[in-house]
């Protein structure tokens, strides 16, 4: 129930939702659909993009999309991935408030990938500040064998409507192999 649910939702989400697409040459193209109050800027340089994802209100948060496209295919498997995304986060952890690297698996349409959350140990108990992030999630999802993202979300609240509509947005992107 839980699930359909969320189906629902995030068909609900696109038909309000702005697209963004990320056209990757003869490896494809990533399209994601932002909901209303969301601006995505691209930038392409040399064989990666890069998708800054900012409010255009007053929501303190924002999410950093990095597009490559590696010649070799290091993270084949979800194991794999997982031990990256947990061996990258180990440093962050050690200021926040978990202590750990926890993978945990993004709910994708295509490709599998994982992400850890954080909590600033500073920041907790304190008012929200623009501009300052209490919680961030840092991972990485593999699309294909060539194309990669590396996914950062900051927000003030894990559960809080702009973290939720961030990761709803990857959650929710299309990719289209040519």
């Amino acid at each position: 129930m839980k699930k359909l649910l969320s189906l629902f939702l995030l068909s609900a989400a696109g038909l309000l939702a702005q697209p963004a697409t990320v056209d990757l040459g003869s490896r494809g193209q990533v399209t994601l659909y932002f909901a209303e109050g969301w601006r995505a800027a691209m930038t392409d340089m040399g064989g990666q993009a890069t998708v800054n994802v900012t409010p255009t209100g007053d929501a303190n948060a924002n999410c950093t999309l990095l597009i490559t496209t590696p010649e070799q295919d290091r993270f084949d498997t979800k194991a794999r991935l997982k031990l990256r995304v947990e061996a990258d986060g180990r440093p962050v952890a050690e200021g926040s408030v978990e202590g750990k690297a926890i993978g945990r698996e993004f709910s994708l349409t295509a490709g599998f990938g994982f992400y850890c959350n954080f909590t600033d140990a500073e920041m907790k108990g304190k008012p929200p500040e623009k501009g300052n992030y209490k919680v961030m999630s840092s991972g990485k999802i593999r699309l294909a064998p060539d194309v990669m993202i590396d996914v950062t979300i900051m927000a003030d609240d894990f559960k809080g409507q702009a973290y939720q509509q961030l990761l709803g947005a990857i959650e929710g992107m299309e990719y289209k192999r040519r």
